[in-house]
């Protein structure tokens, strides 16, 4: 039986097809056409599922001859940015167009996570290649709405139905597996646990008048009340961040203060009636849900209780737990030894406290590892990239860890 051998020119040939294919979330439906020919070319039993209008999901199957477990490679096809935003127009990595400089690909999507469903892809051709006959299915699982957004207020729509909307699907369709690799990019480290991530908006209420009948009532203004309420939300911050009961791993949680709202910038000839403040609270895996929003909403009583003039109210509106894995199961075993055999030595292990669809995928009793290369998304001049070189390894490694996890027929 020969070896799986990567054909770096095929996968980099790929890899631009997709970064071409504008995918933005709530518009991944291209994409998913590319997926389904692609997965029809290699050879597999294609499943497709249209999760809305203009987003599907694309299941494709390699069967094997039985005898042995399932895998899925799952990798989400939406961008995170769609490259006209201001911020980004003139930068060329974050635009869908493919280029390469100094051994590295450029392209909208790349590292998240459209490289990693182009090394999905040629692990798949290289075991076909190779006449590799496995005992269990492998499955490569492109879903839509995989990025932390969610609808809220007006922002309605396809576009912000995020937070696992397609893995949510696709496990409810029969796109399950006895385990998985989730090739966010992990700068090719083993990520066994990751955080959850809950969403909690704060609001304080005030007088809805107009300027000229304003003065004396500045205290009562809803930002002005918000100033109280947020300082003693900076205070609470390190209270939850440095709570043993909410680290995991040695990671401590974490608080971001993610949006502040209030009033009508087209008419400040008003006083605002409600000013929202939102967090973005990180939950280890640990904990449940139910306990964190409980926790999280006493915070709110007790803001309520401490400014009863403010009208203090909470609301959680974003519940992802987290995810983890036994460290010693089968896959982590195999991904170990096929990263050991293409790098030359083991793996780092890690925790993160950002969001994958391993949170749905572990609801399901989908054992699942996050391991992908190089993040490639801190270059702000050139924008999103990878090196050409980590994809074609990544490609080998999964390869590899398909052929111990689901056993090769002899």
């Amino acid at each position: 039986m020969a070896e799986p051998r990567i054909d770096q020119d095929r996968l980099v040939d790929w890899a631009s097809q997709a970064i071409g294919t504008p995918s933005f979330t709530g518009s991944e439906q291209a994409m998913a056409e590319l997926m389904r020919e692609t997965f029809l070319d290699v050879g597999l039993h294609v499943q497709w599922q249209q999760v809305e209008d203009g987003r599907a999901n694309v299941l494709g199957i390699r069967d094997g001859v039985g005898g042995g477990p399932s895998l899925m490679f799952n990798g989400h096809m939406d961008t995170s940015y769609s490259g006209s935003e201001p911020w980004l127009r003139h930068v060329p990595g974050f635009q869908p167009s493919a280029f390469v400089e100094g051994g590295r690909l450029y392209g909208l999507g790349i590292s998240n996570m459209k490289g990693a469903l182009a090394c999905y892809v040629e692990a798949l051709r290289a075991l076909a290649d190779a006449e590799v006959r496995l005992r269990g299915d492998v499955m490569i699982a492109a879903v839509s709405g995989e990025i932390e957004k969610t609808q809220y207020g007006d922002a309605v729509g396809a576009e912000y139905r995020g937070y696992a909307a397609g893995s949510r699907y696709l496990v409810s369709h029969g796109g399950v597996a006895d385990m998985c690799i989730l090739g966010e990019p992990t700068e090719s480290k083993l990520v066994l646990g990751l955080f959850g991530s809950l969403w909690l908006r704060i609001s304080t209420q005030g007088p809805f008048i107009h300027t000229a009948f304003s003065e004396g009532k500045l205290s009562q203004n809803s930002i002005v009340r918000m100033r109280d309420v947020l300082d003693a939300v900076l205070e609470w911050i390190p209270s939850w961040e440095d709570d043993p009961s909410n680290a995991y791993r040695g990671a401590k949680a974490i608080v971001n203060v993610g949006a502040l709202e209030g009033g009508f910038g087209w008419r400040v000839s008003r006083t605002p009636h409600r000013t929202d403040l939102f967090l973005d609270i990180r939950v280890p895996p640990t904990k449940e849900m139910a306990v964190a929003r409980a926790q999280v909403m006493a915070m709110v009583r007790e803001l309520a209780e401490r400014f009863p003039e403010h009208g203090v109210e909470g609301e959680v509106y974003v519940t992802a737990p987290g995810a983890e894995i036994a460290d010693d199961h089968a896959l982590v075993g195999a991904l170990e030894a096929a990263h050991s055999e293409v790098f030359g030595s083991a793996p780092e292990r890690d925790v993160t406290r950002w969001f994958s669809d391993a949170s749905v995928l572990s609801r399901y009793g989908i054992a699942t590892v996050n391991y992908g290369a190089s993040t490639g998304l801190l270059d702000t001049v050139k924008g999103e990239n990878m090196e050409i070189d980590g994809l074609v390894k990544t490609a080998e490694v999964y390869a590899r860890a398909a052929m111990k996890v689901c056993g090769v027929a002899e």
